[in-house]
């Protein structure tokens, strides 16, 4: 029997498609298979993407899987798992560090799409923060 997922896998090979080039508001859950916390974040995690089913997106990062995961993490300043980061157009626009309750998430997650219902492609092009 195969279970439903709300929450797509991303990888540094399709994070430009998947974050980048999103139009909806975006969370990235950062995690990874030896994370207590993370085991215990991934069903809410389910949970709540189906509750805001085209909403808002979810897609998840596994930081452990290889260097170029680690790297997209870094760049975005993930220092640590769980991290639920907010995307909008691909760029950072909130995040939450940690296990917190389905209820305070769900607010939340409320409270960004009140602020970004509309995600709006700005002109300039993102880049990481140390190319000037």
């Amino acid at each position: 029997m195969t279970v439903m997922s709300y929450v797509s896998e991303v990888d540094a090979g399709n994070w430009e498609q998947e974050v980048s080039k999103s139009d909806t508001l975006t969370v990235v859950y950062f995690w990874h298979e030896q994370c207590p916390y993370c085991l215990r974040l991934s069903p809410i995690i389910e949970e709540l993407a189906e509750k805001y089913e085209g909403k808002i997106k979810f897609v998840k990062l596994n930081v452990l899987v290889d260097e170029f995961n680690r790297e997209t993490a870094e760049n975005f300043g993930v220092m640590s798992t769980p991290t639920l980061m907010f995307t909008c157009s691909g760029r950072p626009v909130g995040q939450i560090v940690g296990l917190l309750p389905e209820e305070v998430l769900a607010k939340s997650f409320d409270d960004m799409l009140g602020r970004y219902k509309q995600c709006l492609r700005q002109s300039t092009e993102l880049r990481p923060s140390y190319i000037v």
